[in-house]
């Protein structure tokens, strides 16, 4: 029997109650068997008002020898908000985890990480549809799946821009990743929108619909939301840096959309807002395969529902 008071009795409180409330059921179950798996052995069964810094650090240190240093830092964080939880809670005075922020390996940078397997998008669409934060984040991760835009581009759409009528939103050229004279010059890029998408953004309507930005930040209508908004949902969906990107929809919709649904490579492309030269050598023919492109943004949105049922 787990002893009362004991780090393994404080966590599995603080799973049952906060955790399992703020996150999805898949990301509970993975920190529950991260804690079992590489804490609870060690320290589960002492009090948690004694733990020192360096018996963490002991237990952190196994998962590091065995090269797993982002999971070592997802297991210090978890184990952060036990510690915090037993300080509410009256049973506990410290947070050893705060004092070990030097004492890890950095997360050794990389490609931004994709998913690009349907099984593992299946579950990563379902974790999407039980996120129980901000509404208007759920509607942007929601988007970043269906709309293969960049993150800058995504945060920081207009309502104006947006035609409920021709079912497109149309991103003026200056907010493109182009070259300075296409930014100038160039035309917008269009983004089709599947009924989906649509449904996503009347959806939102009432929660920022008089704001100027689709996706404004909590500080200011004026300004849009935080290019980190996304990335810290997938964290609080327990996908971390080595497992899912803000960015990496694009790369999950580029390799699917090909592998899965057979489109060109040049109609994905012009779809990513990717240089696609025509005959005439016009590199940023934005208008290039817009039926196309209305096509695959329709079969690709079916394509993801069909993934969350599986």
């Amino acid at each position: 029997m787990t002893p009362a008071g004991s780090f393994e009795a404080v966590a599995r409180e603080w799973l049952a109650t906060v955790h399992s409330a703020k996150v999805s059921e898949g990301h509970a179950e993975r920190t529950r068997i991260r804690l079992e798996q590489d804490i609870f052995p060690w320290i589960g069964r002492r009090p948690i008002d004694a733990i020192e810094p360096r018996e963490l650090l002991a237990c952190l240190r196994r998962i590091v020898g065995r090269g797993a240093i982002e999971t070592t830092h997802r297991a210090k964080d978890a184990c952060g908000q036990v510690f915090r939880y037993g300080i509410a809670s009256g049973l506990c005075a410290r947070n050893p985890a705060s004092e070990l922020r030097d004492a890890l390996p950095p997360v050794p940078s990389r490609h931004l990480a994709a998913i690009v397997e349907p099984g593992r998008a299946a579950e990563l669409l379902r974790a999407m549809g039980e996120y129980k934060g901000n509404p208007v984040t759920r509607a942007a991760l929601a988007l970043s799946a269906l709309l293969f835009l960049r993150p800058g581009e995504l945060r920081q759409i207009e309502w104006s821009w947006v035609d409920f009528d021709a079912a497109t939103i149309s991103t003026p050229g200056a907010m493109m990743k182009r070259r300075k004279e296409e930014k100038a010059k160039g035309p917008p890029h269009l983004v089709p929108l599947a009924r989906q998408a649509l449904e996503v953004l009347r959806e939102l309507q009432p929660f920022t619909g008089k704001a100027r930005y689709v996706f404004p930040s909590l500080l200011s209508d004026e300004r849009p939301m935080s290019d980190n908004t996304v990335r810290s949902a997938l964290r609080r969906m327990g996908y971390g840096n080595d497992d899912m990107s803000a960015h990496g929809f694009r790369a999950m919709a580029r390799t699917m959309a090909a592998e899965r649904l057979g489109f060109p490579a040049e109609v994905i492309e012009s779809q990513l807002a990717h240089a696609v030269p025509d005959a005439l050598g016009k590199a940023y023919n934005r208008t290039q395969y817009l039926d196309q492109r209305r096509e695959l943004m329709a079969k690709w949105a079916d394509y993801l529902d069909q993934l969350r049922r599986l």
